[in-house]
């Protein structure tokens, strides 16, 4: 499977100290979009900013380096992204949530059988099949030996 073309971008800022149910808010926000069956998310620990509070938290001085931005990504389509956001509005009573679209060039995982793939709500061309766009399952274009030929 494969996730190409146009997809949706969620962009999730919050502060480090944030939590739901004695967890961080990150995990919980990434645990429930893994649960939507979301096509990914990524955490990036930030080491200086500021916000909507206009103090600016920073990992350089140990008296500010509580509450550091940790941004949270995540990718697919727009449906799938906009039935996600109503979880959104009950998790983030602080930060910034921001959409915008993006051109998804390459998603390339492995499922959990250890074969290549991985999970797609955009193209759900079946592993081994071809596509309007795709091409059999172990092969580049052009028949093209991949990588480890």
């Amino acid at each position: 499977m494969r996730l190409t073309g146009t997809a949706q971008r969620l962009t999730i800022i919050v502060g480090d100290s944030g939590h739901w149910h004695h967890k961080p808010l990150f995990t919980e926000i990434v645990h429930r979009a893994h649960e939507a069956g979301l096509a990914g998310a990524t955490v990036l620990h930030g080491v200086e900013g500021f916000g909507a509070s206009s103090r600016i938290h920073t990992s350089r001085l140990l008296s500010l380096a509580e509450d550091l931005p940790v941004v949270i990504i995540i990718i697919d389509s727009h449906d799938r992204i906009r039935d996600f956001l109503p979880q959104l509005d009950e998790l983030v009573t602080e930060g910034l949530v921001i959409l915008d679209d993006c051109e998804v060039i390459r998603y390339v995982g492995t499922n959990p059988s250890g074969i290549g793939g991985g999970h797609s709500p955009l193209d759900t061309t079946a592993p081994g099949t071809t596509g309007p766009d795709s091409t059999p399952s172990g092969t580049q274009p052009s028949g093209t030996p991949g990588p480890d030929r």
